[in-house]
């Protein structure tokens, strides 16, 4: 019998704790679904990323004012 390779076993990937048993998948139609609320999603990332593209925009603010 041939051993399998460990390249055949599905390995879960390394996930935030807050994230820990999310999913994701793309359907045949290209929609994506989800476990998790995407409101939930949005606001775990608005916290923990930083946007480059946003970035610079206070700094505008201030020295308008």
């Amino acid at each position: 019998m041939a051993k399998k390779s460990k390249s055949s076993e599905k390995k879960q990937p390394k996930v935030h704790e807050e994230l820990k048993g999310f999913d994701i998948k793309i359907n045949a139609f290209g929609e994506l679904s989800s476990n998790l609320n995407i409101e939930r999603l949005n606001q775990f990332l608005n916290e923990k990323v930083d946007d480059i593209k946003l970035r610079d925009r206070n700094k505008g603010k201030d020295e308008e004012e």
